[in-house]
């Protein structure tokens, strides 16, 4: 969280968080890694990066910057509550089989993945708050860092 914390304090918007893009060494320091999809964004706090094509990752990725590919560190918020789902399922795949079709109709419909085995019901509910339909109502990363402290 302080990692992301960092980069959207500098302005920029990562795009592509998720477990397999953490890195943690023997003493268990995670680092946030794969800056290929990273953009900076404008000096406005409130700024979006559109993006025109390529591929996104559907499963981490917000219902706002599927269906108008915009990007902000809103967007990296909810990410980061599927990253830690993924923590606390001990790394199963966000909604299993489903389709990449499926999961985006089940999530815009308001469906969010259920709390991980013993996952305490306070980190289950950072989640739920990350995963929050509208970016506005997400937590910002100083709020994460400080409810995870």
């Amino acid at each position: 969280a302080s990692g992301m914390k960092y980069l959207s304090d500098m302005g920029y918007v990562h795009r592509d968080l998720a477990a397999r893009n953490i890195l943690i060494n023997s003493n268990l320091v995670c680092k946030v890694s794969d800056f290929g999809l990273s953009r900076v964004l404008e000096d406005d706090p409130e700024a979006a990066y559109t993006t025109r094509g390529g591929k996104i990752p559907i499963r981490w990725t917000s219902p706002e910057a599927i269906a108008y590919r915009k990007f902000t560190s809103a967007s990296d918020a909810w990410s980061y509550g599927i990253v830690l789902w993924e923590v606390m399922s001990y790394g199963e795949r966000p909604y299993w089989e489903m389709s990449n079709q499926d999961v985006i109709k089940a999530v815009d419909e308001g469906y969010r993945l259920p709390p991980p085995m013993d996952c305490p019901a306070a980190l289950y509910q950072l989640m739920l708050d990350c995963w929050q339909k509208d970016r506005n109502n997400r937590p910002k990363f100083e709020q994460i860092v400080s409810i995870l402290d």
